[in-house]
């Protein structure tokens, strides 16, 4: 292998091309000239910006057809395609102010569109709504979305449910990466931090012929922020604090740019106490910290872009259970907690043949899990397992014309579970291989109307040891997946977006084995379990004017083989419930609503609200299924006030309604009613703009139980007021 890459090596270096150069102007619609417009070559990760006279200019492009994307506050951005028939191209904008910023390029789609012009619908959260939204960590972050909820198991463990659907039903990426780290139970958290994160991208609803079987719920991409601009080095620290957990938020990093090569590190820590509910009870071990470290080095070459990335988190997690009583607010771990320690290694490259392009990316991630319990419980023994994944994928994207596009991938991995000395093994010695292949068109009808079909087909082997109490495995699965769908603008402000898509998920290890003590639930596996089958259709409307902005989505999605687990109605000797995993034919369906309004240039007035409901077809509903909520902000917003730099004050809150349609395995959760409040403001240290900000959530101190917090049952209720301060220092070193 490392032979055969050398040669790969020499040999594209021996067929190298030419190094061009683009330029131009980027005016609005005065043709007065645009300062500091971002000019970006996604598939390369290089940019610039505009100078006083509204000229940029990118040397060293290779010989590619290339999109490049102008971008600028207050404007519609801009993407437009280039082709080398000459070294020097001359590329001009003029961009229209634009209130509203939907039109940004998807990362999470093979084509790199705008958003206008995906038949997927993806919503898009940026990293300074995430810094400045006071959350503890990255998936209450999320939740912010209509349609995005969590199962938390206080403030520290977290997983997204995305339109009703968690656990292996939903795909987290991190830089493109899918996410493997025992995501199989809601108290196994995803391993990844908001640290060095340019935006999050949602799709919500079957993904599984982009990323394969474990999508049909939706998928979740943490991209990395993006390289220093070109002949710059930069950095920044960052630092937070949180009232009610006495929490401590700090992470730093510094990148930069040269002609051909750019690098980054970043380290960050996170160290929080438990929290205290709206009555001022603190709720025991609910406390958590974090460590981590992240890198990159990348190289461009005339005939293709290198990159590697390495990834390191290391959280603590305290887990509140019935039998755990501490007698102090602290945030010192003794027994109860997860030990997590995550490596994450990935290369993510494209090489370019004339009119061709591939990527051609691998990956590689070390997983364990300790789990410290209370050694006074003999019921309990300690967890310690690896899980390690190696991933590979190839995509080869076609010459493209101005109408149509189209891609065929290869996607495999080999995922290896081993127990180590503990004798607690909450699954099996395993091993699991995926092969995929796949292929996706877009093709523009008429100029207007753009269409998207594809077609996946996976191949995947479980195979596990067998154990005193578990069965040994071996299951093969093949299925395919597929979607179609469109989007047309019946104006220039009115969208109309359709897709149809079928994907299936294969039961994990812990569905087909379990039996035993998990966590503080008894819970048994079901080897008979079937593949499971969704087939969603999805609508979605988008208007936009000068002063208003309204989205309506609807959805309905009919699972077959729906995979829950549930009790059984029988108990342990000691009374301890049993679970067990099953399966009936589900369907889930509902909407969300976005209205946006700016009735003058420094108010903007936005209202979500997000419905769902999740039946069998017995009647009974399904559980986890959040509350119907409606969430309003209000922002004052002015360009300067004496000093202060793009000043704000914000005010809101969440309604929660009452969730009075719980599974029969649940009861009934009271709504509730939240209101927060933020302010900030830049302010300029010397040449830097430092963000300062400061978030209130609950203001009220309302004391409440979210329906799909897993402390419910021992009558914890959420965390009560929180005030975060954040500040933020960018430091420009050459």
């Amino acid at each position: 292998m490392k032979k055969l890459f050398v040669i790969l090596f020499i040999g594209f270096n021996l067929y190298s091309y030419g190094q061009n150069k683009i330029s131009g102007t980027i005016l609005n619609t005065k043709n007065e000239p645009l300062i500091g417009v971002e000019v970006y070559i996604e598939k390369l990760k290089k940019g610039t910006s505009t100078n006083e006279l509204g000229y940029f200019e990118l040397k060293n492009v290779p010989n590619a057809t290339l999109k490049v994307t102008a971008h600028y506050i207050g404007y519609k951005t801009q993407v437009k395609t280039v082709s080398f028939t000459k070294p020097d191209i001359e590329l001009n904008f003029l961009l229209k102010e634009m209130a509203y910023q939907m039109d940004e390029v998807v990362i999470s789609t093979p084509f790199n569109k705008l958003q206008s012009e995906n038949a997927i619908k993806v919503v898009s959260l940026k990293l300074n709504e995430i810094e400045n939204g006071g959350s503890t960590n990255l998936t209450e972050a999320i939740s912010s979305i209509p349609g995005i909820d969590m199962i938390a198991k206080g403030t520290g463990v977290a997983k997204p449910v995305i339109r009703g659907l968690s656990g292996t039903n939903v795909l987290m990426l991190n830089n493109g990466i899918k996410m493997e780290n025992f995501q199989f139970s809601e108290n196994h958290p995803f391993i990844v931090d908001e640290f060095g994160v340019d935006h999050i991208e949602v799709i919500k609803g079957p993904a599984s012929l982009l990323y394969g079987s474990d999508a049909v719920g939706g998928v979740i991409n943490v991209i990395r922020e993006r390289p220093a601009l070109e002949n710059e080095i930069t950095g920044d620290f960052n630092t937070q604090y949180h009232s009610n957990t006495d929490g401590i938020t700090l992470n730093a990093g510094v990148k930069g740019n040269s002609n051909q090569i750019n690098w980054g590190i970043r380290t960050g820590y996170k160290s929080h106490a438990d929290y205290e509910d709206g009555n001022g009870n603190y709720i025991p071990n609910t406390r958590f910290q974090e460590k981590s470290l992240k890198a990159n080095i990348g190289l461009r070459k005339s005939f293709g872009i290198f990159n590697l990335y390495y990834d390191f988190n290391r959280p603590q997690l305290g887990m509140s259970v019935g039998n755990v009583k501490t007698l102090e607010k602290s945030r010192n771990l003794d027994f109860w907690y997860q030990d997590l320690t995550s490596h994450l290694i990935s290369s993510r490259n494209t090489l370019f043949f004339n009119d061709y392009k591939f990527d051609v990316n691998l990956s590689y991630q070390l997983n364990n899990r300790k789990l410290q319990t209370d050694n006074n419980t003999p019921a309990f023994e300690m967890v310690d397992m690896d899980l390690n994944t190696f991933a590979y994928e190839v995509k080869t994207h076609f010459p493209s014309t101005e109408k149509t596009e189209y891609i065929i991938g290869l996607q495999g991995s080999n995922k290896t579970n081993r127990n180590n000395e503990a004798p607690n093994h909450v699954i099996p010695d395993t091993d699991v291989n995926d092969i995929s292949v796949f292929g996706l068109l877009q093709h523009s009808f008429a100029e207007k109307l753009k269409t998207q079909v594809g077609l996946r087909y996976d191949y995947r082997i479980i195979s596990s040891e067998k154990e005193t109490n578990k069965p040994a495995i071996d299951n093969d699965y093949g299925n395919i997946s597929g979607s179609i769908g469109a989007t047309y603008p019946l104006t220039d402000d009115f969208l109309v977006r359709a897709n149809l898509a079928s994907a299936y998920r294969t039961p994990n290890i812990a569905e087909l084995t379990q039996n035993g003590y998990h966590g503080a639930r008894f819970e048994i596996g079901n080897p008979d379990l079937d593949t499971q089958r969704s087939y969603e259709g999805d609508l979605s409307f988008h208007y936009h004017s000068k002063y208003i902005m309204l989205d309506v989505s609807g959805f309905y999605n009919r699972i077959n083989d729906y995979i829950y687990i549930a009790p059984t109605g029988e108990n342990l000797d000691n009374g301890d419930i049993i679970y067990q995993y099953s399966q009936t034919d589900s369907k889930l369906y509902g909407g969300e609503l976005i209205v946006n309004i700016t009735p003058i240039e420094w108010l903007n007035i936005n209202t979500t609200y997000s419905y769902l409901i999740g039946k069998e077809d017995s009647g009974n509903y399904l559980p986890y299924i959040p509350h119907n909520k409606f969430r309003f902000d209000v922002k004052l917003q002015k360009e300067k006030i004496g000093l202060l730099h793009s000043p704000y004050f914000k005010i809101g809150g969440l309604l929660a309604q009452d969730q009075d349609n719980p599974s029969i395995y649940e009861t009934e959760t009271d709504g509730y009613f939240l209101i927060n409040a933020g302010v900030g403001t830049e302010l300029k240290i010397g040449k830097e703009m430092v963000n300062i900000s400061i978030q209130a959530n609950n203001i009220l101190n309302e004391t409440y139980i979210d329906h799909l917090s897993t402390l419910k049952g021992m009558n914890y209720n959420n965390i009560g007021r929180n005030i975060v301060a954040t500040i933020k220092i960018p430091i420009s070193v050459k």
